[in-house]
């Protein structure tokens, strides 16, 4: 622990002070060097998984002071990871480990010369595990000298922090998704982040309502395989039978916001631009220029836009755009 109880408050109150002031990139390298003068580390690896038979099949992670390829060489290697098989076996676990004495069977050969390699000599593993989905999220703390024995006062230590360590890295997702929600007109909206994979890591109430609306039977913790295809299909955008879901990549992670479906959604992309361009205020003859099309073709298709939104003039075209802002 701290020396003093007023020191570990003033370590999580400086924790989530930075949870809701910096943005996502900083976040995690800021908060793990907040750590190092209590729990002294060399570098770390911060995510989130699922648990499989062999080994940890990796959704998100931070690496803290170590090489991309660190993880590349992982996946030759993991299926020998004891440790992390260990501290998968509780919901949640805080584990202590030295590399030498815990990899000593010679199949371990080349797990040692990975953690040579990387400079991982003894590790902390902190962790909560989903027993049904077999998710987890976890942080792993590395230290690079033979000599620093991870203690039994450190791992409690790390126990105490990481529900903390945890939440604060949800609240700083939380605060970045806040600051960048769309907000307009009436419509309801809701708002999610999930992992590349499809794991929901939160969702709010309207968002899980659009959800159930959209695909009856959605449990929730997943995202549906379409939207999840649409995203690697690369679109921005998944317009489903009742609402649209818009898709935003950031730090690896997926931001999501939900709305009704509505006129709007009807328009095809160049009718879209059309109506853009002439809520901004362009004639059909500058439309026309600026799209390479005839005069009389763009009259036609602001004419198109305005029957499909039930609009007579362009402060209701203004308006019909709102909603999808």
């Amino acid at each position: 622990m701290p020396s003093t109880l007023d020191s570990y408050n003033a370590l999580l109150l400086h924790l989530y002070r930075l949870s809701h002031e910096l943005p996502l990139d900083q976040f995690q390298d800021a908060a793990l060097e907040l750590v190092k003068p209590v729990l002294p580390f060399d570098s770390s690896m911060w995510g989130s998984a699922t648990l499989t038979p062999v080994g940890i099949d990796v959704h998100n992670i931070h690496l803290h002071c170590q090489p991309p390829e660190m993880l590349q060489a992982y996946e030759e290697i993991k299926h020998l990871d004891t440790a992390g098989a260990l501290a998968a076996q509780e919901p949640n676990a805080t584990l202590a480990f030295h590399a030498d004495s815990w990899f000593a069977g010679p199949d371990k050969k080349p797990l040692l010369a990975y953690g040579k390699r990387f400079r991982q000599t003894h590790f902390f593993i902190g962790g909560a595990v989903n027993p049904k989905t077999r998710f987890t999220r976890w942080l792993t703390l590395f230290r690079a000298d033979d000599r620093a024995y991870c203690t039994e006062t450190e791992r409690v230590l790390l126990a105490g922090l990481m529900p903390h360590i945890q939440q604060a890295l949800e609240l700083n997702r939380l605060t970045h998704l806040a600051q960048s929600a769309v907000t307009g007109g009436q419509v309801a909206r809701g708002a999610a982040i999930a992992d590349l994979r499809g794991v929901i890591y939160h969702a709010d109430a309207a968002f899980e309502q659009a959800l159930r609306a959209e695909w009856d039977g959605c449990r929730g913790d997943v995202l549906p395989p379409a939207v999840i295809k649409a995203f690697l299909q690369g679109a921005v955008r998944f317009k489903g039978h009742s609402h649209v879901v818009r898709l935003r990549v950031e730090h690896q992670l997926l931001f999501l916001q939900s709305r009704p479906r509505c006129a709007v959604d009807e328009l095809t992309p160049r009718e879209f631009t059309v109506a853009q361009l002439v809520a901004r205020g362009n004639t059909h003859k500058e439309i026309a220029d600026l799209l390479h099309r005839a005069p009389a073709t763009v009259r036609t298709q602001i004419s198109a836009v305005y029957d499909k939104l039930c609009v007579s003039n362009v402060a209701g075209l203004i308006e019909a755009l709102r909603l999808v802002e």
